[in-house]
């Protein structure tokens, strides 16, 4: 492990593609995490519902969804550099514009620029993480990414409760705030995200007469479930969480905001979780998400305190810490079936996240407004078992077997088996 690691933390320096990356996600992160935890409270004092809310926080991820698998040709086509520039910026102007927005749909306006970036950026960071450093500790390597982001979304909402209340509820000054911390990686990206084996990722596209294959895109699907699975049933309570903390419990935006505080801690455990799926079991990683879903639920439901909220969020975050390694592993194994097409198959996958994410707070609102937040628990909690149920499924499904002959296509169908196999 120790070999492993002196090999990530020289591919993670801040002058390396690898580094930029992390660089870049833990800013873009800190800066999503303040709006995440002022822009749901934001539009609630504009006289939004609960179900209004979850539709506009989810706005940027139907965006994200409908583009990403054009926006992955777009990163294949002409590279991770010109996207991940033309991102940023956009996401920059997206936030600076929240300052000015004062209707409803003005935010929802916003949200979709928001999105656009997102399907811009999600391809090209995924792209370099899963295509330079090579195979051995690519679920380390996404464990570092997401724990630095993880780590800045915790502090940014943290940074938000108490802007908010030291400003007296004023949201402009945060959201400059956060759009200046987006913007502050701009500069690091033209100026580094460059060289030799970032080029190397724009492959020559393939010929007008080879299309993909069909074998191929069913191979892709129930990997698309299963990510759209788990990111729905966590993301049910996870942006609407704020609005649980102040509005349910009757917390401060300072003390709801602490809340977020544990998670940055618990985040520093991705780069062990990542170690143990590149070394061990995947598997055993990815159903941690299941265990942190119900976990955190169950203590939600039945302990709606501070103390509750603060347990609940560690047992949520400690699942987030283990999925995100392996899941991003995992797609990038199957991506690297087809290197020409590398980005489209991460955008697809990632839009399938996406496509959860967007659903679990939309849901979730409709939910709580029918019957309550008990229902959204439950619901949660029901929806987390049945999708640790797939992913078993999944795995004993695609149990490789022997074959005599390759595919006329390709290797996918042999490639999925083998990697699906490997979640155990």
């Amino acid at each position: 492990m120790t070999t492993a690691l002196h090999r990530l933390a020289a591919g993670r320096r801040l002058g390396s593609p690898l580094g930029v990356i992390v660089v870049e996600g833990f800013l873009s992160r800190l800066a999503f995490g303040i709006i995440s935890f002022a822009l749901p409270l934001y539009a609630h004092s504009l006289g939004m519902s609960l179900s209004a809310i979850g539709v506009l926080l989810s706005t940027n991820l139907a965006v994200a969804v409908v583009l990403k698998p054009g926006m992955g040709w777009v990163v294949d086509r002409f590279g991770v550099r010109s996207a991940y520039v033309t991102a940023v910026a956009l996401r920059t102007a997206a936030l600076l514009l929240l300052v000015f927005a004062v209707a409803p749909w003005q935010l929802f306006a916003v949200r979709g620029l928001h999105g656009v970036a997102i399907a811009l950026r999600d391809p090209a960071a995924a792209t370099v993480l899963a295509g330079l450093g090579g195979k051995a500790a690519v679920a380390q390597r996404f464990a570092w990414y997401q724990t630095a982001k993880t780590v800045a979304g915790s502090g940014g909402r943290f940074a938000a409760g108490l802007l908010l209340t030291l400003l007296l509820g004023a949201y402009p000054p945060v959201f400059v705030v956060a759009a200046a911390l987006s913007a502050l990686p701009f500069g690091l990206v033209i100026w580094r995200l460059r060289g030799r084996a970032v080029a190397g990722l724009r492959l020559p596209p393939r010929a007008p007469d080879d299309p993909e294959p069909a074998d191929r895109q069913r191979a892709l699907r129930p990997y698309a479930v299963l990510g759209f699975l788990t990111a729905g049933t966590a993301y049910l309570m996870a942006n609407l969480l704020p609005v649980l903390a102040v509005e349910y419990v009757g917390l401060s935006p300072a003390a709801a905001g602490s809340i977020y505080a544990v998670g940055a801690v618990v985040a520093l455990s991705g780069p062990l979780w990542g170690w143990i799926s590149d070394r061990h079991s995947r598997r055993l990683v990815l159903c941690m998400r299941a265990v942190g879903n119900v976990v955190s639920s169950v203590i939600w439901l039945v302990s709606p305190t501070y103390a509750g909220l603060l347990a609940g969020k560690a047992a949520d975050d400690v699942g987030k810490a283990a999925f995100r390694p392996a899941w991003g592993a995992l797609m990038a194994h199957v991506a690297d079936d087809d290197p020409r097409r590398r980005a489209r198959t991460l955008s697809r996958l990632s839009a399938a996240e996406d496509l959860g994410e967007m659903s679990g707070p939309i849901v979730a609102g409709l939910v709580w407004s029918l019957w309550g937040v008990p229902a959204v628990l439950i619901l949660r909690i029901g929806l987390a078992l049945a999708t640790e149920g797939f992913a078993l499924r999944l795995n004993h499904r695609a149990a490789p077997r022997p074959t005599h002959q390759p595919h006329p296509t390709g290797r996918i169908d042999q490639v999925a088996a083998r990697r699906t196999s490997s979640l155990g």
